[in-house]
């Protein structure tokens, strides 16, 4: 294998497959970055065993290609190479007794290459009829409930979000068992086939550190047990968690005692304010008590100080309501609302707290209170 390419170009695609590697050394194969060169272009893979990532820089992104071949080298060396490298033309050669030689003008390295034969499949296939998304949109569904999921290995499948697809319709829920996000969407083109899938939430945010288009889509490719994604130069496998995910529908309730709107600003700002006189070991327990148009959100450590916070609410009758939260979870179910206007809706001080925003019904946010009063 032997090319001639500029730095920025292999660099923002080894930016891409780096995020594929294993950070752990149990087979030191998977630490390890393919590079194979064909007619077409460079593809460039890694996998974990768990993700797996392939992208391709087309021949006419490649300033010169001179015989074509496969490596397999370390991939956090590689990349931190041609990380600090100048901005030019670099040379990449491999040499005699499986070695790789990357020289600029001014600087040269030699790499050890592994066997190329050890190197995994990565399972990159695809279907006839995957869903498609737009990139900006899938951003915002993984925004909007990774944060609810659970970070505990005790029960796997709430370290993930769940994909529920249905016709044209596409439900993703994320809960921990003390909150839940659950996001709706209509699906331009109606799918085949129904889909229940569970996909690992930390595989998910490395899918969209890897995207950069607001404009394009992407394309889920669903199996029994791995998603591929398939958008402009970049394909990501991730595995599924197995398991059956809960029945978090009948938590949303139908009906409401009391509900409150209130601006976004005023309600988060005063929560961020509060939640300074809070602590872990206390579950960072914030309370909120109305009286008429006036909501009081309080909090106190005892040896060290307490506040008071008021921001002017709307009700829809004349009902009060005392409960206490999380202020960590309610601050991040509020900024995934996106919206200048909030509802929080109430059914007494020990059942859940729903928030949606003003305007649709397609995000809602569930948070379990803490028992105070």
């Amino acid at each position: 294998m032997k090319l001639e390419i500029k730095q920025n170009i292999l660099l923002e695609h080894l930016n891409y497959v780096i995020r594929g590697i294993s950070t752990k050394n149990l087979r030191p194969i998977l630490n390890c970055i393919k590079f194979e060169l064909t007619d077409e272009g460079l593809y460039l893979m890694s996998t974990d065993g768990d993700i797996s990532i392939k992208t391709f820089i087309d021949k006419k992104n490649i300033k010169k290609i001179d015989t074509k071949g496969e490596i397999v080298v370390s991939g956090r060396y590689i990349h931190e190479i041609i990380r600090k490298l100048p901005n030019e033309i670099i040379n990449l050669e491999e040499v005699i007794d499986s070695k790789l030689y990357i020289n600029t003008t001014n600087s040269s390295f030699t790499l050890n290459c592994s066997n190329v034969n050890e190197f995994p499949d990565l399972e990159l296939e695809f279907n006839q009829n995957p869903i498609i998304l737009n990139q900006k949109l899938f951003k915002t569904i993984i925004n909007q409930t990774a944060f609810a999921t659970s970070v505990s290995e005790t029960r796997p499948v709430l370290t993930g979000i769940n994909f529920k697809i249905e016709g044209e319709n596409l439900e993703c829920t994320a809960t921990d068992s003390y909150r839940l996000a659950v996001k709706k969407i209509k699906l331009e083109n109606k799918a085949k086939e129904n889909s229940n899938i569970i996909i690992p939430t930390k595989n998910l945010n490395e899918l969209i550190k890897l995207m950069n288009s607001d404009e394009e889509n992407i394309e889920m490719h669903i199996f029994a047990n791995k998603v591929v994604f398939k958008f402009e130069q970049i394909i990501m496998m991730t595995r599924l968690i197995s398991g059956t995910y809960p029945d978090t529908s009948k938590l949303i309730p139908e009906t409401y005692e009391l509900t409150l709107k209130v601006k976004y600003d005023d309600l988060y700002d005063a929560i961020d304010r509060a939640s300074l006189l809070t602590n872990e070991s206390d579950k960072n327990t914030i309370k909120f008590e109305t009286n008429k148009e006036i909501a009081l959100i309080s909090s106190n450590i005892p040896e060290i100080g307490n506040v008071e916070e008021k921001i002017t609410v709307e009700k829809d009758n004349e009902s009060e309501i005392k409960i206490a939260f999380n202020s960590k979870f309610m601050m991040e179910a509020i900024k995934a609302l996106e919206s200048s206007d909030i509802k929080l809706m109430f059914n007494g001080e020990i059942k859940p707290i729903i928030l949606k925003n003003t305007e649709s019904d397609d995000l809602i946010q569930l948070i379990l209170p803490i028992r105070t009063y």
